[in-house]
């Protein structure tokens, strides 16, 4: 999976009693803060470091969105093959029972069926659909950029691993499109477009529940900076109180990441979408190793971030505890 940029934030004030005279929601307070000129500064640095900060999760929310991108690719392009071969013209064969046990050799004759090249004399009426449907399979699913680079897989390889052996070994035995297997074709081509909307709507919470566990981390680190900025700026003799009160605040701080980290667990726990076979039962969970196995970084991004976030905290408190222990 590709990462790509994430999009533009947009910040907006209120305007509601902000500037009014008899102002009285947390607001004023806050706008009254924030238009000092030094904290203006603190704001527009703070705002640099935050756009560097939650790489992790930042990326993880930029490969989900790209593979969600392609799932839904794959979905039409499988939606489009379906009514392409609904409007193929079937021909009659010996039987129109699906065929069991044809060899793996015989479905490499409708790799090359794709083609669209007339043989002299002129082809079978059976050829011509076969080579229709690969034709339709060609320029549906094996168009789509990603697939073939992702995938390896020969044309006929592909339909039996996506549409099911059977309905392959029925092109390659039959040598043509019979009713039951034009049935078979479209009946599974949609069943795959529906699994791959099914998959589109997990990705979709897992992208809310990246954005949600950002949002969290984001509220921590900024608390964080107030804290440390309050301490800083105490000049009144009072900085140990000021520096146990700021070191309570963090220990605070800490324990919300441990319940972050909880809560994303649970979540890791209870996917949105978990395999419908036994094919990766060996893997502890299928659904995030999908999605985050072949992106460069930690296997659990939002797990990682949190215990990024609470290292920070971990060491400011053991800087603010210095400071208390050296009654200054």
């Amino acid at each position: 999976m590709s990462v790509h940029p994430g999009s533009t934030a947009v910040f907006q004030i209120p305007d509601q009693g902000v500037t009014g005279a008899n102002c009285s929601t947390g607001w004023c307070e806050l706008w009254a803060v924030a238009t000092e000129p030094g904290v203006i500064t603190a704001v527009a640095l703070a705002g640099v470091v935050a756009l560097l900060a939650f790489a992790y999760v930042r990326d993880a929310e930029s490969a989900c969105r790209s593979e969600r991108r392609r799932v839904l690719d794959e979905r039409d392009a499988f939606e489009s093959f379906a009514d392409r071969v609904a409007q193929i013209d079937t021909v009659s064969v010996a039987t129109d029972a699906t065929p069991s046990g044809v060899p793996a050799g015989a479905l490499r004759g409708i790799d090359g069926a794709g083609g669209g090249r007339r043989p002299g004399g002129g082809p079978a009426a059976e050829n011509v659909t076969l080579r229709r449907v690969m034709a339709a399979y060609h320029d549906t699913v094996l168009s789509l950029p990603h697939y073939r680079a992702e995938y390896d897989e020969s044309a006929a390889e592909s339909l039996a691993a996506e549409l099911g052996p059977d309905t392959a070994t029925a092109l390659a035995s039959d040598g043509g499109l019979s009713s039951g297997a034009r049935s078979a074709l479209v009946d599974r081509s949609r069943r795959a477009a529906r699994a791959r909307d099914r998959l589109a709507d997990a990705i979709d919470e897992e992208i809310d529940e990246l954005s949600d566990r950002e949002g969290a981390l984001s509220s921590i680190d900024r608390r964080r900076r107030r804290l440390l900025g309050h301490l800083d700026g105490i000049r009144s003799g009072r900085e140990t109180d000021a520096a146990i009160d700021v070191w309570n605040r963090l220990s605070e701080l800490e324990r919300e990441c441990d319940d972050l980290a909880a809560d994303r667990q649970r979540s890791l726990d209870d996917p949105p979408l978990t395999p419908e076979t036994s094919l990766d039962a060996d893997r502890e969970r299928p659904f995030y190793d999908y999605l985050y196995g072949p992106v460069d970084g930690p296997r659990y991004p939002v797990l990682a971030q949190i215990a990024e976030v609470a290292d920070g905290i971990r060491t400011d408190k053991d800087r603010v505890g210095g400071r208390i222990a050296g009654g200054r």
